[in-house]
């Protein structure tokens, strides 16, 4: 059983518009559980979406004699945490930039990412979603994380998409994040999480049992392959 529902993903990430997308994500999911098909759920900022490169650029411009974070030195999922630590009320800078209009629709697609999930959408007897946990602050990151997906994968792709606060109930063999540690109601998530490699976590290492993705240039049809078997 799963569950669909609003979500947070805070960073330190029309009433009826959603209803009906919504209602065929779970149908089509529903109808490939008791199939064959390998399920697919991929994560959307910082791995189809450049987070990161969007929110310094946002943060320079919008705060030009603060001190920042290059990409080469974030450590941590939490960019407001980092950013707490350099100095406390930048993270509440850092913050006002992701909860601002346009933050999530004008973000950079990843290089590879909308070609790979474009191609995996094609594959025989695999369904791929994009599974994202849009921030608390959600008068515009939902409204734009519909759009972006629109933008660069189709209006038929809005019903691929799901927004959840708990990535554990979302049924799944593949959930690929870059979040380290994805915690939650359900202790053993049906998914296998695989790690994709971001500036924040390139420096962590993982156990024997686990497995990364570089990047989209990385042999992220092998993963698939290894699943089906």
């Amino acid at each position: 059983m799963f569950l669909l529902s609003s979500a947070t993903r805070q960073f330190g990430r029309g009433e009826t518009s959603f209803r009906y997308p919504l209602k065929r994500i779970c149908l089509k999911m529903s109808s490939s559980t008791s199939g064959k098909a390998l399920r697919v759920l991929v994560d959307m900022d910082g791995v189809l979406a450049d987070f990161e490169g969007g929110f310094l650029r946002k943060y320079r411009t919008r705060y030009p004699e603060e001190p920042f974070i290059t990409l080469d030195d974030r450590r941590g999922f939490w960019v407001s945490a980092q950013y707490g630590r350099l100095r406390s009320d930048l993270c509440e800078k850092a913050t006002s930039i992701w909860e601002s209009k346009d933050f999530f629709i004008e973000l950079d697609p990843l290089p590879g990412g909308v070609e790979a999930i474009k191609e995996i959408a094609k594959m025989d007897n695999t369904d791929v979603f994009i599974c994202t946990s849009p921030i608390k602050h959600y008068k515009n990151c939902p409204y734009e994380k519909y759009a972006w997906v629109e933008k660069y994968l189709g209006h038929d792709f809005l019903e691929r998409v799901i927004l959840t606060r708990d990535k554990t109930l979302i049924t799944g063999d593949i959930l690929i994040d870059d979040k380290p540690d994805i915690l939650g109601v359900e202790p053993k998530p049906t998914w296998e999480h695989i790690l994709f490699t971001a500036c924040h976590n390139k420096h962590l290492s993982i156990s024997s049992s686990q497995r990364r993705l570089l990047s989209w240039f990385d042999d992220w049809r092998s993963i698939l392959t290894s699943k089906r078997q």
